[in-house]
């Protein structure tokens, strides 16, 4: 099972939904660099479940236990391994998609790949469950990234068909609802309550930045800086769709019309405008690196869907249990920081090496 990333900063995800606890170890993070580990705390809140109404009910500290490569709060240069326990469990829950996959989940496809052997509880590895140790990894390069003065941004664009207004420019992460437009951000709440009540749920897109981003990070062809971050984003579970500077629009313009002329600012090259989203050739540009993930709805929902049994291969009828997001868009903000965060410290660490 691939659940590593990386080349010169190397992690790995474990554990399962129900498992006694999730956690990931990482390789390659620098001696001697502390972690604050409030502020990579107050990150991991963002993401846990259980903090608001359109959120599951599941409640989960997601307080990170370090095993091995912190002194303190000191990367002391060993891998570093941590753990977040699971305490609010109701395995029972999932007991009939042993045999009865849930439609647009995992149950069926990883059912024919481990033959039957996987941990359904909660989704088992392909649970969204899994992303608590993307961000406490993530956590970390975002606090490695920024004193190096490359700041990460996000923000939600798109809920429900519901678009948010204006520019991303700022970070949203002090907001309890993500968004630039706050009045937007209202009535994107209402649609997922909405289909809450309704026993639905739905989807959006999450837009990050990467801000001050240098010159010359990534290679071509299959390392470049647009494989590397998608091959990590397309890990946070629900992720269906990604493009990068203004995308799919570029297919409908002309040459003259997408391309980002040059110039001179402060001594340094810039483009006047950044339609390619800060990376050309796989290379980035020292243009903010920008780039949208589209996220499908939450498959779990409490409406009758068609299913199959396993067992006697005939069709039937199948209703979810136990808690889950009516959207999975607000708390999956942090997730795609900290997978952008991820990508963009491991491409920099390779040009340090290359300097």
């Amino acid at each position: 099972m691939s659940s590593s990333y990386g080349h010169n900063l190397r992690l790995t995800i474990f554990g399962q939904s129900h498992s006694p606890a999730i956690g990931v170890t990482i390789e390659g993070l620098p001696a001697g660099q502390e972690v604050d580990l409030d502020a990579l705390q107050r990150f991991l809140e963002r993401r846990a479940p259980g903090r608001s109404e359109l959120s599951t009910r599941r409640r989960e500290e997601d307080r990170p236990e370090f095993l091995s490569g912190m002194k303190g709060n000191i990367l002391c240069g060993p891998p570093l391994t941590a753990i977040i326990r699971n305490s609010d469990t109701r395995s029972k829950d999932y007991s009939q998609l042993e045999f009865i996959p849930r439609p647009g989940h995992a149950d069926y496809t990883a059912a024919v790949k481990y033959q039957g052997a996987q941990d359904f509880a909660g989704g088992g590895h392909f649970s969204g469950r899994l992303t608590a140790p993307l961000c406490l990894a993530g956590g970390i390069c975002l606090q490695l990234l920024e004193r190096e003065g490359i700041h990460i941004i996000s923000r939600i664009a798109e809920i429900g068909g519901i678009r948010d207004e204006g520019e991303l420019e700022a970070s949203t992460a002090g907001k309890s609802f993500p968004t630039v437009s706050d009045a937007a951000g209202a009535r994107m709440r209402e649609a997922i309550l909405q289909a809450k009540a309704r026993g639905d749920s739905v989807g959006g897109i999450v837009e990050c930045a990467v801000l001050n981003v240098p010159a010359g990070l990534g290679d071509p062809m299959f390392d470049g800086m647009e494989n590397r971050i998608a091959q990590i984003v397309f890990g946070i579970p629900a992720v269906k769709g990604l493009e990068f500077g203004d995308g799919f629009a570029a297919a409908g313009r002309t040459g003259s019309e997408n391309n980002d002329p040059f110039r001179v600012c402060d001594g340094g090259i810039r483009t006047t405008t950044n339609h390619s989203g800060g990376i050309l050739g796989g290379i980035s540009t020292g243009m903010p690196i920008r780039f949208r993930a589209a996220f499908k709805p939450t498959p779990s929902i409490s409406l009758e869907q068609d299913s199959v049994d396993l067992r006697t291969m005939e069709p039937t009828k199948l209703i979810v249990q136990g808690r889950h997001d009516p959207c999975i868009v607000p708390r999956a903000v942090p997730c795609v920081e900290a997978a952008a965060a991820i990508a963009v410290y491991d491409a920099f660490l390779e040009r340090k090496k290359e300097l």
